[in-house]
């Protein structure tokens, strides 16, 4: 039996692209050497354009519990900055603090609601592939068997066994420093919260923001409140005692590095709630990056296609966006109607942000190290993020809405990734992202008068959905949104282009389907 794509890795970029491809109607498998779901403590939550994309899913409201969209968040953080987004005009930062633990059980739901067959115990060991499909060799539950799949994903993480196996190099480069240490923590008695909500600890004269990393001229602190009975407490350290990584992290060993980091000296003690509370510790960081994303019928995504330091959160945000793009365009090839070259560009377009989460991290950690001439860089820096238009340029990048793909439309939305619109359909109100929960490509109508945009689209209805819809200030007279909620095709209200429409269609969707009969 061939299987259409088989998906090594069950973690959240693994299961985002399974239900991409499920809502595109192919029914992938996904392999995972775990026998169970791991209760690990990993990522902390979503920060940026991904969270508009799960709402585009219907996602985000299953792991925020809200309905309605999501608000964008006052403050954040780069390279241990404290960002105040509140002066912005249209401030782009989204953030949703939730454990992986539940980003995984959540999107692995969604997948199985969707068809998506999960297997678990099962490690790759191998694999060729020839002009037709990917034979993979794997060990499961009743011995070693092989599988075969018209495409292969390896969404196996920063040590992917499918990378190496298909021979794509990951250049980089490594840093022994620093070591991070984090743990949850019940909230220590010495700890004082002022009226301004900074915490203040013993013998430190100046107060730290919770939620934000602090740099001090030993390392940075980063302290966050989780709840009454729960703080997530962590350090990073550059030049800091010897490690014996043959040891597991402690609290005590935490407890240390923050007397080291900030000067206080904290009873720490394990958190009591339930939940993955295991210390971690990190020594040293990766920053390297999948020399392409295909290589035959074996493409990547996620950590698998890029590894970069954790600060800032962009880990998620660039892999399941990965997965997004990727999803619907394979899913194009695999039923026939993808355009020459349409699956390329997943690493035309994918690779360049990569690059740039590989620059911000590397950056963000060179301006949280210690040293007189880092303390005068960020003195100056500093000064810059004071002016709206920098801090601004500094949000967008941290969200990845600064992302522009090319298009031959000049309308300035060609590129990006739609706003959110409030709509009035013939159904009654909406909004886009609620609009956009099939999947699918949608062809939105904002002229509130007769078009010719649904006889212009009618060859590609198998492929896109057309929409009718009125909106109090529509930024467009009509918008073409790929899948992955981008923007293609934009005309200004009371313009006509059908001859860009068209364009638009077959670069994106390619022939009318008569045309392919």
């Amino acid at each position: 039996m061939t299987n259409d794509v088989i998906i090594t890795g069950a973690g959240p970029n693994g299961l985002m692209l399974a239900c991409e491809l499920a809502l595109a109607g192919v029914r992938p498998v996904v392999l995972d050497r775990l026998a169970e779901r791991s209760a690990e403590q990993k990522a902390n939550g979503l920060v940026g354009q991904v969270i508009r994309l799960l709402d585009h899913r219907g996602l985000y409201q299953r792991l925020s519990g809200a309905p309605g969209a999501p608000d964008p968040v006052p403050r954040f953080v780069f390279g241990a900055f404290p960002l105040d987004l509140r002066q912005l005009d249209g401030n782009p930062l989204h953030a949703l603090p939730v454990p992986q633990h539940r980003i995984e059980a959540a999107l692995e739901e969604r997948a199985r609601e969707l068809g998506v067959t999960v297997r678990r115990g099962f490690e790759v060991t191998g694999l060729t592939q020839d002009d037709t499909g990917v034979t993979v060799d794997v060990d499961g539950p009743s011995g070693a068997e092989q599988l075969r799949a018209r495409y292969l994903v390896g969404a196996d993480g920063g040590r992917s066994t499918v990378r190496k196996l298909a021979g794509i190099g990951f250049p980089g480069v490594t840093s022994p420093d620093p070591v991070a240490r984090i743990a949850h923590v019940l909230p220590p008695a010495e700890l004082r919260v002022l009226d301004t909500g900074e915490v203040l600890l013993p013998g430190c004269p100046t107060p730290f923001l919770p939620y934000t990393h602090t740099r001090t001229d030993h390392g940075v602190f980063l302290l966050a409140p989780m709840g009454p009975e729960l703080v997530m407490m962590a350090t990073l350290e550059w030049s800091g005692p010897p490690v014996d990584e043959s040891v597991p992290p402690t609290v005590d060993e935490l407890r240390a590095s923050v007397r080291r980091v900030t000067g206080a000296d904290l009873a720490l003690a394990p958190a009591s709630t339930p939940g993955a509370h295991t210390p971690r510790r990190q020594v040293g960081h990766n920053t390297r990056l999948a020399e392409r994303y295909r290589e035959g019928r074996v493409l990547l995504v996620g950590d698998a296609a890029h590894v970069h330091a954790a600060t800032g959160g962009p880990g998620l945000n660039l892999g399941l966006q990965d997965a997004a793009n990727l999803g619907w365009k394979l899913a194009a090839e695999l039923q026939g109607w993808a355009p020459p070259g349409l699956l390329d560009s997943y690493h035309r377009e994918r690779y360049p942000i990569g690059e740039r989460v590989f620059m911000h991290s590397q950056a963000q950690m060179a301006l949280m190290s210690p040293g007189p001439a880092v303390t005068a860089l960020r003195a100056l820096f500093g000064e810059l993020l004071s002016h709206q238009d920098n801090l601004g340029r500094i949000a967008a990048l941290m969200a990845g809405s600064d992302v522009r793909y090319d298009t031959d439309c000049p309308h300035p939305l060609a590129g990006g990734f739609v706003p959110d619109l409030p709509l009035t359909t013939a159904a009654g109100p909406t909004r886009l992202a609620e609009a956009a929960r099939s999947g699918r490509a949608l062809l939105l109508d904002l002229s509130e008068g007769p078009t010719q945009l649904a006889e212009l689209a009618a060859g590609w209805k198998d492929r896109v959905d057309v929409l009718a819809a009125g909106c109090p200030q529509p930024p467009a007279g009509a918008l073409l949104l790929r899948p992955d909620g981008y923007v293609v095709w934009a005309a200004s209200p009371g313009e006509a282009d059908p001859d860009g429409l068209l364009r638009a269609l077959r670069t994106w969707f390619g022939e009318p389907a008569s045309a392919r009969l």
